[in-house]
């Protein structure tokens, strides 16, 4: 694909990225794609899968209560349990604001670790990198923000993401379906939206304005972008999913080049 090229004009030392269809076909690649890079934030997609798992294994259940008082496990993966970005301080009553937390993240993982007595990064490892065959991906940080990996290991989750095989189609769908509607939050990165629309783990394009994906992704774009200058998208109207991977951290830059490369991605394969 002549589109992923575009990659090597962003001001990065090292990128790499691909393209994969919703039965699991990779389209195109660019750069180093077993390359390990650091995921800081597509982290949260890893671990929001993970629980996914655990409620359809029975470990967790969506409105079993987690972190503050009145907040659940549902709260915590949407971001509306009120926890600060990156403290303890409870900053709104769960499900009245969309307060993006890391914090929240690692009280989640907490949640599927006393649940299943097993380590967090363990079990996310058994539950979804082992089976998908990500032999290089590894949570070495924290729940939210500390996973490595590589952009061929994450071509098989966004497969995964597309057509399920370690879960439910249904369980897939509403955690890509809105929750907590018509909430306010700011989108790091990109300030506040008047509907800061979530899913379960998953941010949803929607209407947000501006956006790091592209003028031309449907509002039913899902997926997540990371501090390290990564991101990962799915848009099911499409019918692809897009990863890249970078060595430099998010700034300005991306907000420029990301959108006008996901556009030219849709442009090239006729989706727009």
């Amino acid at each position: 694909m002549e589109s992923l090229r575009a990659v090597s004009s962003w001001p990065v030392d090292t990128a790499a990225t691909a393209v994969v269809d919703a039965r699991g076909g990779v389209l195109g690649t660019h750069g180093p794609v077993e390359q390990r890079f650091g995921l800081a934030s597509v982290t949260k997609l890893l671990t929001s899968y993970a629980v996914l798992v655990a409620v359809e294994e029975g470990a967790v259940e969506w409105d079993q209560p987690a972190g503050p008082p009145g907040s659940t496990v549902r709260h915590l993966i949407a971001h509306t349990s009120g926890l600060a970005f990156d403290s303890d301080d409870v900053q709104a009553a769960p499900g009245a604001k969309r307060i993006y937390s890391n914090t929240g993240f690692q009280v989640l993982a907490g949640c599927v670790e006393a649940a299943t007595e097993i380590p967090f990064a363990r079990y996310l490892a058994e539950a979804v990198f082992e089976p998908l065959g990500m032999g290089s991906s590894e949570l070495t940080g924290s729940a939210g923000a500390g996973a490595v990996s590589t952009v061929s290991d994450l071509v098989r989750f966004a497969a995964e993401v597309q057509e399920p095989k370690l879960v439910s189609t249904d369980l897939v769908a509403e955690a890509t379906t809105v929750a907590f509607p018509g909430l306010r939050g700011v989108l790091p990165g990109f300030g506040l939206q008047k509907e800061n629309d979530w899913g379960l783990g998953f941010e949803i394009r929607a209407a947000k304005s501006p956006h790091w994906t592209g003028a031309s992704s449907s509002p039913r774009t899902v997926g997540h972008f990371g501090q390290s200058g990564t991101f990962l998208w799915v848009d099911p109207d499409a019918g692809v999913a897009c990863v890249a991977l970078t060595d430099r951290k998010f700034g300005e830059w991306a907000v420029t080049a990301w959108p006008a490369f996901t556009d030219g991605v849709l442009a090239e394969l006729g989706v727009r």
